[in-house]
């Protein structure tokens, strides 16, 4: 768990937490929970019902899956949803997005986080990064198969190697006006965000950070050579 995937997600739970209860009525599902060198787990309230599901036994997870798109919940019963660094390595991430809709509240949030960059690291394959757009695709995806699902914000973090994809879901676009808040409200270290309301992308850039610093070191190259 990289630094600033559990920075991002402490920023969605400072956020969004106070419109749940403060007790073990509000059931939190991460998907993807195993502790590598970190946890969101040590980052949401203390007082939700946490549960962590992987798909193997390790520090954690608290529910093996025995089917990567199948989550043992009823419909319905989940008021947040969170997934980080896990999507790249879901061959078919889409049929995941499709469950974690099914199991949240008409009210309930989905938390996302996957890179837009970063080397090929298996766990057990790595199958995609997530570019400013992907959010409203699932989106689409959602209605397509009869969803109501709303993106509120999304963005992609300036800086490391991964630099993260972060999008917050809505389950049911009837309930927006539930979350007036914004992660990105008070967020200064982003590119490519988006905000419910708005066609506007905030802080764009057409260029990757990658190629960026691929730039910036070509120009003091260019400059060295020059002396």
């Amino acid at each position: 768990m990289h630094a600033t995937a559990l920075n991002n997600c402490s920023r969605f739970f400072e956020t969004y937490s106070d419109f749940f209860g403060k007790d073990k009525s509000t059931k939190v599902v991460e998907i993807g929970s195993q502790d590598v060198n970190g946890s969101l787990r040590s980052v949401a309230p203390n007082a939700f019902d946490y549960i962590g599901v992987d798909f193997q036994s390790a520090k954690g997870v608290d529910i093996v899956l025995s089917d990567p798109y199948s989550l043992p919940f009823e419909s319905e019963s989940v008021d947040i949803v969170l997934s980080s660094s896990c999507f790249e390595h879901s061959e078919m991430f889409w049929l995941v997005f499709l469950e974690v809709m099914r199991v949240l509240k008409p009210t309930g949030l989905f938390y996302l986080n996957a890179p837009s960059a970063g080397s090929f690291h298996r766990y057990p394959v790595d199958c995609w990064r997530f570019y400013p757009d992907s959010g409203r695709a699932l989106v689409q995806w959602s209605r397509r198969n009869g969803g109501n699902a709303e993106l509120l914000e999304s963005y992609t973090q300036k800086g490391g190697t991964w630099q993260d994809f972060v999008g917050v879901f809505l389950k049911d676009q009837n309930f927006v006006r539930r979350y007036p808040r914004r992660i990105i409200d008070t967020k200064k270290d982003f590119e490519n965000g988006t905000v419910l309301g708005s066609a506007d992308m905030l802080n764009i850039s057409g260029i990757c950070q990658n190629d960026k610093k691929l730039l910036a070191i070509g120009q003091i190259v260019s400059e060295q050579l020059q002396l």
